[in-house]
C-alpha cells in the first residue's frame, strides 16, 4: 500500500472504523464492570448457554424476596434475569428439565424428579428466572421496595440501589411454573431423586 507520493505505508489504522467497531466491546465491558460493582450479578458462575424449566405441584417459602439482577454467560454477555430468594423451601413433586441439542443425535432431555412422598427442601435459594406463574400467597408483602434493602431474605439477597423489588415473611403457591439460567443453594435435599436422559424434547411443561 503506498500514499499518494507513491511511498510505502505501514501500520495506519483506519481509527473511524476501529471506533465504530470498539466502542460495543467498550461498552459491554464497563457495563459488566458496573453490575459488579453494584452487586447487580446473580449466579456466582457463567451461566450455559441454555435456560431450564422448573415445576412443583407446591412451593412454601419462609423469608422471600425477589429482584432484578444480571446473570452473565461464558462469553461476558449480560443476560437479565429476576432473582427470586427464599431463606426455607419446601417444593413438592418437583420437576427440572433441559433440552440439549447435540451433533448426530439432535435434542436429548436431561428430566430429574423428587419430592413425590417427602419434600425437597433447599436452604439459602437463589433461582435466577425469566419466567415465573402459578397461584402465590404472600404474608407480610413489601411491593415497590428498593432493592438495595431487602432484609426478609436470604444473606446477600440485595439488588441495586433503586432497583424495584418486594419481599415477604412467606410465599406459598400451586402448579408453579418457572423458566430459569441458574439456581445457587446453600443447601437442596432431593428426596426421592430419579434422573433420566431421554431422546427428544421431554420438558416439564
Amino acid at each position: 500500500m503506498q500514499d499518494a507520493q507513491g511511498r510505502p505505508v505501514t501500520g495506519r489504522v483506519r481509527w473511524r472504523k476501529f471506533a465504530v467497531l470498539a466502542v460495543p466491546g467498550f461498552a459491554a465491558t464497563a457495563a459488566l464492570a458496573v453490575a459488579l460493582a453494584q452487586g447487580a450479578l446473580a449466579a456466582s458462575f457463567a451461566v450455559s448457554g441454555q435456560q431450564f424449566k422448573i415445576s412443583a405441584d407446591s412451593l412454601d417459602g419462609k423469608g422471600f424476596a425477589q429482584y432484578g439482577g444480571v446473570d452473565v454467560n461464558a462469553h461476558d454477555e449480560l443476560i437479565p434475569v429476576a432473582v427470586t430468594s427464599i431463606k426455607q423451601a419446601e417444593l413438592k413433586k418437583l420437576c427440572q428439565s433441559v433440552v440439549m441439542r447435540l451433533p448426530i443425535l439432535g435434542a436429548v432431555s436431561l428430566n430429574l424428579h423428587a419430592g413425590g412422598s417427602k419434600p425437597v427442601q433447599a436452604t439459602d435459594l437463589f433461582l435466577d428466572a425469566t419466567q415465573m406463574s402459578g397461584d402465590a400467597e404472600f404474608t407480610n408483602i413489601e411491593i415497590g421496595r428498593d432493592a438495595s434493602t431487602l432484609d426478609k431474605g436470604p444473606e446477600g439477597a440485595q439488588g441495586m440501589t433503586d432497583v424495584f423489588a418486594q419481599q415477604a415473611d412467606r410465599i406459598q403457591m400451586t402448579n408453579v411454573h418457572q423458566t430459569a439460567w441458574a439456581t445457587n443453594a446453600g443447601s437442596f435435599r432431593l428426596n426421592g431423586l430419579d434422573l433420566k436422559v431421554l431422546k427428544g424434547e421431554r420438558e416439564c411443561f
